[in-house]
């Protein structure tokens, strides 16, 4: 007899600044009775990686690093659990940020404790890659008007979209869903959500990519 499909346990939403991956993921943490881990941000090193301060970029790093090591390590999202886990990142993000923004010597020492954290993590059955272009989030970036990301630089954003672009270009650790939200607001459109979550309830290998309404509904990689 066929196995009846089971829904992912451990489900991880990314994507670059603005683009949708905390309101996504308390979203889909409601629907599914899920605990919804989020993302540490009271760094208190970011406002001065921000500015520009000498040093600052590899403190940042070197905290999230730790912070995000410490919160995913607690997950129990294995074969015996009876809960579904869902995360507003990926640890893999770290590494794509620090590769951004540190320089050679950082890096060398950086990835000593990378490496011996990710070997400690589980693997999210299920990531939903969000893209959205850099216009997009710029204009999404000056609605929010947060105060620690007004001196983020529209360069910086460019070089955040691409390192995103071309890391999930190569991403073949889990199933990936991705979803261009240029096109949808799954926030203020009842019908995209609707599309969006009955999309994720139904069986998911390999890529694929969610299209918005009026669109083939998904196409496969």
């Amino acid at each position: 007899m066929a196995k009846l499909f089971e829904l992912p346990r451990y489900i991880a939403v990314e994507g670059p600044i603005r683009v949708g991956k905390s309101t996504l993921a308390r979203i889909l943490a409601e629907r599914l009775n899920a605990q919804r881990v989020s993302e540490p941000d009271d760094n208190p090193f970011l406002k001065s990686f921000y500015d520009g301060e000498p040093g600052a970029a590899f403190q940042a790093q070197l905290t999230f690093l730790v912070r995000r090591f410490d919160q995913l390590r607690a997950l129990d999202p294995g074969a015996t659990s009876h809960k579904t886990i869902v995360t507003d990142y990926i640890f893999e993000k770290d590494k794509l940020f620090a590769c951004l923004n540190l320089n050679d010597q950082e890096l060398e020492t950086y990835n000593r404790y990378y490496n011996f954290f990710r070997e400690q993590l589980p693997t999210p059955d299920l990531v939903i890659y969000l893209q959205a272009s850099p216009e997009v989030l710029k204009k999404r970036l000056k609605k929010k008007n947060a105060p620690g990301e007004k001196a983020i630089s529209e360069d910086y954003l460019e070089e955040v979209t691409k390192a995103y672009e071309h890391f999930f270009f190569h991403y073949t650790s889990s199933d990936l869903l991705i979803i261009n939200t240029s096109d949808i607001d799954f926030v203020e459109r009842n019908e995209d959500l609707q599309e969006l979550l009955r999309k994720v309830s139904a069986p998911i290998k390999g890529t694929q990519y969610f299209l918005p309404l009026g669109s083939q509904e998904a196409a496969s990689a």
